[in-house]
């Protein structure tokens, strides 16, 4: 593995941790009552990139070498 293509998997593994703490900290402000006007969808559309991302992430690792 090439050392660019071990670069761009952290970062978008980091990528991903960050997307899905940005949705966590949303959802429980949310809950909480704070964040009341950010409708659902947001919520799921946040949790939906970081699971694209993810995925991307694992398919860079596993079947593209660069």
């Amino acid at each position: 593995m090439s050392q660019s293509s071990s670069k761009l998997n952290r970062r978008l593994t980091q990528a991903v941790g960050i997307v899905l703490g940005i949705t966590i900290a949303v959802w429980v402000l949310r809950g909480f009552g704070i964040l009341t006007f950010i409708p659902g969808g947001i919520i799921l559309m946040l949790l939906l990139v970081a699971i694209a991302i993810g995925i991307l992430s694992h398919l860079q690792k596993t079947w593209w070498r660069f």
